[in-house]
C-alpha cells in the first residue's frame, strides 16, 4: 500500500486516503478489546476476569491515543474537523431519509457526536475499573487509593455503564447496516484500507507515524505505570 508523505499528495485517481493507519489500528483494536471486555466480564470467571483486566487497560490506553489523536492527527480525525453545532447536526439527521449518500468526507456531524460519546462512555469505564471491587477476591489496581465506600460507588458506575456502552454500540451498528443498506455508503471498507472514492482533486491525508509511534508509546508506558506503580 503507497503511503503518501505529506498532505498535498494524492492517490490514485478517485481513491482519497481519508483514514490514517494509526486510526484504523485503533478503531480495530477497540473493536476486539470491547468484545473481549463484554465477553470475559458476562461469563465472570477468575480467569476470564484476569483477561478482563488486561483489555481495560488495553482499552484505557487506545481511548487516550484517540483523545490526543484527535488534536494532532491528521485533518479527518481532528474533533475540529468534525464536531459541529446543532444545526449542523440537526441539519443532517433531517437528511437521513434521503437515500442520497453523504457527502462528508470524514465522519459526519451526527457520526461525530456518536464518537464523541463512545469515548467518553469508554473513558468511564476503563477508569472505574481501576478503583473496583467484587467484594470477594477481585479488585482493581487503584483501588488502594480510596475508601471502600467509594470503591463500591466507582464499582456501581462501572456495572451500569456497561448498558449504556451496550446501547452506543448497537446505535453504531444500526447506523453502518443503514448507511450500507439504505443509503449505499461504503462504511466498513474504507477503515480496513483507509480509502475512499471521492472527486477528483481532494487530497490524501499523511499517516503521521512519526508523531502516532511516539504518542502511542508514551500512551502505553503511562498506562502500565499507572496500573503498577502509582
Amino acid at each position: 500500500m503507497h503511503i503518501p508523505d505529506d498532505e498535498d499528495e494524492t492517490a490514485e485517481p478517485d481513491q482519497v486516503l481519508v483514514w490514517d493507519l494509526a486510526t484504523r489500528l485503533f478503531h480495530w483494536g477497540l473493536v476486539i478489546l470491547v468484545a473481549i471486555s463484554v465477553y470475559t466480564g458476562l461469563v465472570g470467571g477468575f480467569e476470564e476476569m484476569d483477561i478482563h483486566m488486561l483489555s481495560g487497560y488495553g482499552i484505557l490506553g487506545l481511548v487516550t491515543f484517540r483523545v490526543a489523536w484527535g488534536f494532532v492527527g491528521p485533518r479527518h480525525v481532528r474533533f475540529s474537523s468534525f464536531l459541529r453545532g446543532p444545526r449542523a447536526v440537526i441539519g443532517h439527521l433531517r437528511e437521513l431519509p434521503s437515500r442520497k449518500a453523504d457527502d462528508f468526507v470524514g465522519h459526519s456531524p451526527a457520526g461525530g457526536l456518536a464518537i464523541v460519546a463512545l469515548l467518553l462512555v469508554l473513558l468511564i469505564q476503563a477508569g472505574t475499573g481501576l478503583f473496583s471491587n467484587d467484594d470477594i477476591m477481585l479488585e482493581g489496581p487503584l483501588v488502594h487509593l480510596i475508601d471502600y465506600d467509594t470503591s463500591r460507588d466507582l464499582t456501581r458506575i462501572h456495572r451500569n455503564a456497561y448498558y449504556v456502552l451496550l446501547g452506543l454500540v448497537g446505535l453504531h451498528l444500526a447506523a453502518i447496516a443503514f448507511y450500507t443498506l439504505y443509503k449505499r455508503s461504503r462504511l466498513i471498507m474504507p477503515m480496513i484500507t483507509g480509502y475512499k472514492r471521492l472527486v477528483a482533486n481532494t487530497v490524501s491525508v499523511s499517516h503521521r507515524l512519526w508523531l502516532a509511534l511516539p504518542l502511542a508509546g508514551a500512551v502505553g508506558a503511562g498506562v502500565y505505570w499507572l496500573v503498577n506503580y502509582l
